[in-house]
């Protein structure tokens, strides 16, 4: 496996309290513990297990929480955090994550990596299909983008390949303003795409195809084996299933 650089966005709202904060009555996200572990430290211990080189540069908490980790420059939201560590020296390729996602594994982490590298593309994104993730947690409320050959979620993890694959960082970073605006949104990519996906009709990899010719790069999805790959901790019922899932884990190891 290629030598790959690892950035973990471990940000929060600036001004807003979160409420797993408030639940918990520790002041950084990264930093709430589960099983009387912080959160930040399974992604670590993860990225560690699938033989990923430290440092790894961290966006959003103070570096000196773990010696694993070298401060990267933050601004505000996700997508402007990860543009700016990107664009202060970091090598490529950058395997992208966030702390809140305690359930990543060294065996999530070496798929994702190794099938991201086999497509040769500029940038990657990580999914789960809905057919993976309801058969393991039917219960489990997710947000799918419903294309017409499969459902599928989001799973923090992001590679980039070079500097090329900044330009769907840039996107990313231009499109989150209109998140609560999706006809404004819809006008940011198109109109007629988003009536395609509207009415069930556009593809995933259609999807892909039309990002990779409108932002001049190669972007490619892989898709995830694992349903937990998916699960991260954003509200208190997610906190409650992951400790769950981690306390099997403990017990069965």
């Amino acid at each position: 496996m290629a030598a790959v650089s690892v950035l973990i966005l471990a940000g929060q709202r600036e001004g807003v309290r979160d409420p797993l904060c408030a639940l918990t009555g520790e002041a950084r996200k990264a930093m709430i513990p589960i099983l009387g572990r912080p959160m930040l430290g399974y992604v670590l211990s993860a990225l560690e297990g699938a033989g990923l080189a430290t440092p790894y540069h961290i966006s959003g908490c103070d570096a000196a929480v773990d010696r694993r980790t070298v401060q990267a420059p933050h601004a505000p939201g996700p997508a402007g955090s990860a543009l700016a560590a990107l664009q202060n020296n970091i090598n490529f390729p950058v395997l992208l994550t966030t702390a809140d996602h305690p359930l990543l594994t060294p065996q999530m982490v070496q798929e994702f990596t190794a099938k991201a590298q086999d497509s040769g593309a500029d940038f990657c994104i990580a999914l789960a299909e809905e057919a993976v993730i309801q058969p393991a947690y039917p219960n489990v409320k997710r947000t799918y983008l419903r294309f017409a050959d499969k459902a599928v979620s989001g799973c923090n993890l992001f590679y980039i390949s070079n500097k090329r694959g900044l330009a769907a960082i840039e996107f990313w970073k231009d499109a989150q303003h209109f998140r609560k605006q999706p006809l404004n949104l819809a006008r940011q990519i198109s109109l007629r795409l988003f009536w395609r996906y509207f009415r069930g009709k556009l593809t995933l990899t259609e999807a892909l195809d039309y990002a990779s010719k409108t932002l001049n790069i190669t972007a490619a999805p892989v898709l995830m084996s694992e349903a937990e790959a998916a699960i991260d901790v954003d509200k208190p019922a997610d906190y409650n299933l992951v400790e769950m899932i981690l306390s099997k884990r403990q017990a069965a190891s």
